[in-house]
């Protein structure tokens, strides 16, 4: 007595004024079956036809064919579509929406949260964990990588802004052809980019293709958050979504980790790697490129064993394709609870009017890039729609909000995160500098120097007859000096100059003392044979350790923040959490004037980063509910885009002020923050609400 009578179901589900009365035997069911196209029907079939023979389908809920027709010819003719005002259609759709909203919360929640759940939860935390190394890995790289390609300061601020460039572009492209392809089917396409060209940019070797790999690669690791969460949000009922979604957000931060873990288990070996002649040169900073692309590759490879949105798929009208997902989640979930014999009741789910014209494209039709082009060209406009109506009165005071909390969000945080190892940095530098040793007016002769000098200068010094060989130099000056019947061999250098000395009948071979590196010198019978070739790693810097370090803290400084915001997403609402978390992100700020050290620095970092972690998991579930299931993806990768543009604007404008001041950086980042969560208690509370 597992299967119920078609029209018991019917009768004993009906949908009243946005509810559903159901019979209290524990058991739901679906609603009085509407006018439904036929593609777009399916019920529950009992045992067996009139002629006893058993039809392939019906124990998987799907009627028979004949069925449909037969009650298609008991119904009342209808005005077809194609004379009916569009207006109408729409707000036929637009009723069709919100009944199905209910119905659907009502479906996931007797489907229950179980196994299939948290199965695709680890999922796409991998997917989420990626775009998390994503941001790291340039940063981490790119001491190693400026050396091995010889990049200017100018290539380095590009290398490090050409990522959040891609993000961007990937974020609003990705995410709205998410509302129109699928999200299953546009994640693949956003992680196999990023693993592609994350994979070649460990290979390449000039400067150009390396920077546009990078571009690619950010480019579809972009489109992943939008459609991470909007995936997601809907196989979770409204009593789990929050508190789900936010412990997603950890897979952020294990990414962080993840990143820093192993660019201090890698990069610092430059002996892992390999060489092919003298041109082609594969270091440990590009082994690290490829380890951090693992978890892309892993979450792409898992994706094809997860079915599409359902909730997507009956939005656009495939009812049975949703339906058969629907029921395994609910079979997995009862299976794994130890209750296999309970039964999928749903055998009816509404589906919204279908307004959108469908364009087949016969292949006798022009030639095939024709066909391609008018295919890429109405999916193209179809989302710039969706984006377009993100900005109609419905919805437009909510983005504008949105868009100003996203943000200045982004503007303070990301600001803030280049700007603290700046920090570091220039304090150690200061350290640094003020232990140089300084050698005034010394005299060497007959003398072979075959040992590193470091951190020196040298003043009106004399140097005759003597050898410098198999030799290092690190942050050596020497300054009105004169070097005589010298010679220097196999010596390498890192920021050593020599400024107004005179240097006569002196050899150089086999070194990389060049030209720019003798500043208002003379230079009297001195020969320079065989330099040295292309850029080299010639120092493990001893800061790296450092470095790597406080990413790790800071990465991990937002566990608790993540445990806290998880826990109370539901109980004390997004709005909120948005506001309080970013006000207390901007009292932490002011505490950086007192940080006047680099242990200072790393423990105000650590606690910025776990008090603003809150409002970013908050941003991420309110954008999430605030739009309709068709417009969601779309609305998120603007708000995500715009973000990427913030940190942009961060990044560039907040480390042109390291050694020079911290007020202009402490009041910008505090003063976003504040202005922005002000604004975002203005937004509607969305704790309560029924995905659309």
């Amino acid at each position: 007595d597992g299967y119920r009578n078609t029209n018991q179901v019917s009768d004993d589900y009906r949908y009243q004024d946005g509810n559903y009365d159901a019979p209290n035997d524990g058991y739901y069911r679906g609603g009085d079956e509407p006018a439904q196209e036929e593609d777009a029907q399916s019920d529950v079939t009992e045992g067996h036809d009139e002629d006893d023979e058993v039809y392939e389908g019906e124990y998987q809920g799907i009627p028979h064919p004949d069925d449909i027709k037969e009650k298609q010819k008991k119904r009342a003719p209808a005005v077809d579509d194609e004379y009916r005002d569009r207006a109408d259609l729409m707000a036929e759709r637009m009723e069709d929406e919100e009944q199905l909203a209910h119905q659907y919360e009502n479906i996931i929640e007797e489907c229950g949260h179980g196994r299939f759940q948290w199965t695709l939860f680890f999922v796409l935390g991998l997917a989420l964990m990626a775009d998390g190394v994503e941001v790291f890995v340039v940063g981490f790289v790119l001491p190693s990588a400026e050396k091995d390609m010889c990049l200017s300061s100018s290539n380095k601020g590009m290398l490090g802004l050409i990522v959040y460039l891609g993000m961007m572009v990937g974020a609003v492209l990705l995410g709205g052809l998410a509302d129109k392809l699928g999200r299953k089917q546009c994640l693949i396409i956003s992680l196999a980019i990023n693993a592609a060209f994350a994979l070649l940019s460990s290979f390449v070797q000039g400067y150009g293709f390396f920077l546009f790999c990078r571009l690619i690669s950010g480019l579809g690791i972009g489109g992943t958050l939008p459609i991470v969460f909007a995936y997601f949000s809907e196989f979770l009922s409204r009593e789990k979504r929050g508190e789900h979604l936010s412990w997603l957000c950890m897979f952020w931060m294990i990414g962080g980790i993840y990143a820093s873990a192993m660019a201090w288990s890698i990069i610092p070996h430059y002996g892992w790697g390999f060489s092919m002649g003298t041109k082609y040169h594969f270091h440990s900073w590009r082994v690290f490129v490829l380890v951090c692309a693992l978890p892309c590759i892993a979450s792409l490879v898992a994706l094809k064993f997860m079915p599409e949105s359902p909730r997507f798929l009956l939005e656009i009208g495939k009812h049975d394709e949703a339906w058969m997902i629907l029921k395994q989640v609910h079979d997995t979930n009862m299976r794994a609870k130890g209750e296999p014999e309970r039964v999928f009741t749903v055998s009816y789910i509404k589906t919204p009017k279908q307004v959108d014209e469908f364009i087949e494209i016969q292949s006798s039709t022009g030639t095939w890039y024709q066909r391609w082009l008018v295919r890429i060209t109405t999916t193209l406009k179809q989302v710039w729609d969706n984006v377009l109506y993100c900005l109609t009165a419905q919805y437009r005071m909510n983005t504008l909000m949105l868009a100003v909390v996203w943000f200045t969000m982004a503007l303070s945080y990301y600001g803030l995160i280049v700007w603290f190892p700046d920090m570091i940095r220039y304090f150690q530098d200061e350290a640094y500098e003020s232990r140089v040793k300084i050698f005034d007016e010394e005299e060497v002769s007959h003398f072979t120097f075959n040992f590193t000098l470091e951190n020196q200068i040298h003043r009106n010094g004399e140097y005759r007859n003597d050898k410098f060989i198999g030799m290092k130099f690190k942050e050596v000056r020497f300054e009105d000096s004169l070097f005589e019947d010298c010679y220097f061999e196999d010596v390498r250098s890192s920021e050593t100059f020599f400024e107004n000395c005179t240097i006569i009948s002196t050899v150089f071979y086999n070194t990389d003392l060049y030209e720019h590196k003798f500043i208002n010198c003379r230079l009297i019978n001195s020969t320079f044979m065989k330099e040295k070739e292309g850029c080299h790693i010639d120092f493990e810097e001893d800061n790296d350790f450092l470095i790597y370090l406080v990413s790790f803290l800071g990465s991990l400084s937002v566990l608790p923040g993540n445990i806290i915001s998880a826990l109370l997403m539901d109980k004390i609402g997004r709005i909120k959490m948005i506001g309080g978390s970013m006000l207390i992100s901007a009292v932490c700020c002011f505490f950086l004037f007192f940080g006047n050290s680099e242990s200072a620095m790393i423990g105000w970092q650590c606690l910025f980063c776990g008090a603003s972690i809150a409002a970013w998991n908050a941003l991420d579930v309110i954008t999430v509910e605030l739009y309709p299931t068709d417009k969601r993806a779309t609305a998120f990768g603007i708000l995500n885009g715009l973000c990427k543009f913030g940190a942009i604007l961060g990044n560039s404008i907040f480390s042109s002020f390291v050694g020079i001041t911290k007020v202009v950086p402490i009041l910008l980042a505090s003063s976003a923050l504040v202005g922005g969560g002000l604004l975002a208690l203005r937004l509607p509370e969305t704790r309560e609400q029924v995905l659309m």
